[in-house]
């Protein structure tokens, strides 16, 4: 075992020999958009993003499904099975099975298996003081999701938050492999800050966020205005408040969008700063959703970050 549970990391890493090793991770959860076909397609760049974290390339897929057989028609769930596997065909790997069972409501996601070379794994553990943090896309998912199921976000932001979450990390994996950025991981459920604090606390590091710098998708505002707060969000705003130290001019709005609870996000790299122009230059060229500098890493208690306005 080269990667297991001692550093909330984003999949769980076996040796198989000198040169490979085996990347495994699963994920699933009920959808976040109204179409079933977009939702198969978020579930599983979702999914997949994991894999991606870790420096891997996905090999196998299984697809995992939960559906209420006699309330929604069968037609749905094969858009659903749809969308997911054309991310996974987009992602090069191959789907050779899955489990269903009958639910009360429909769930969707995938068990993928990766593979990587043993000495090229990326791992949340290995930050170091002085790198910069650079984030891969905008935050704000979790808010606008929760906008949209209350039926108060516009039809092109719905499709542009969509196109964010369905939108593979494979390509800011290939840029951060290529750079040889030191540590990496997804942001997901927990944040940008809850993940930025599990990275720092494996590292043993602690890091400052510039909440300006963050790339936010713009129907948030709104959002928020009208009161879109996901459950989540609220339980990592709570979960942060010994963990976090904002500057009095971090803006309340700003606060809540930093603890998102977010669907498919983006990559959080670690690179040092020799290699920053690379990394920034790899990931424009790849035209990745985002390509931010959102913080660095500095010394200080394991796990702690502080965030500034600029």
């Amino acid at each position: 075992m080269l990667v297991g549970l001692d550093t909330s990391d984003d999949a769980g890493v076996y040796r198989l020999n000198r040169d490979q090793a085996i990347v495994q991770t699963v994920d699933f959860f009920t959808p976040v958009v109204d179409d079933p076909y977009a939702f198969g397609q978020v579930a599983a760049a979702n999914a997949l993003s994991d894999i991606y974290a870790m420096g891997a390339k996905p090999l196998t897929v299984l697809n995992l499904v939960s559906f209420p057989v006699s309330k929604l028609d069968m037609s749905v769930l094969a858009q659903i099975l749809q969308g997911g596997s054309e991310k996974i065909r987009e992602a090069g790997a191959q789907l050779i099975g899955g489990h269903s069972i009958d639910d009360n409501e429909p769930k969707y996601g995938l068990a993928v298996t990766g593979l990587v070379h043993p000495d090229k794994i990326l791992s949340n553990a290995r930050a170091r003081v002085g790198d910069y943090l650079v984030l891969t896309k905008p935050l704000g998912v979790g808010i606008i999701t929760t906008g949209i199921k209350r039926g108060i976000v516009a039809p092109e932001d719905v499709a542009e938050v969509t196109r964010v979450m369905a939108t593979l990390n494979k390509d800011a994996a290939e840029a951060a492999t290529e750079t040889g950025v030191h540590a990496c991981t997804d942001i997901t459920g927990f944040g940008l800050l809850g993940h930025l604090h599990e990275m720092m606390k494996a590292s043993g590091t602690a890091a400052e966020v510039y909440a300006g710098s963050v790339p936010v998708l713009p129907a948030v505002w709104g959002c928020l205005e009208q009161g879109a707060l996901p459950g989540g969000t609220k339980s990592n705003r709570r979960y942060l408040e010994d963990k976090a130290a904002y500057e009095a001019e971090v803006e309340e709005s700003r606060r809540w969008v930093l603890s998102d609870a977010i669907t498919s996000g983006g990559l959080l790299l670690s690179v040092g700063e020799e290699d920053l122009p690379v990394l920034m230059r790899q990931l424009r060229q790849r035209q990745t959703p985002a390509a931010a500098v959102v913080g660095r890493v500095i010394r200080g208690e394991a796990g702690r970050i502080k965030v500034r306005p600029e």
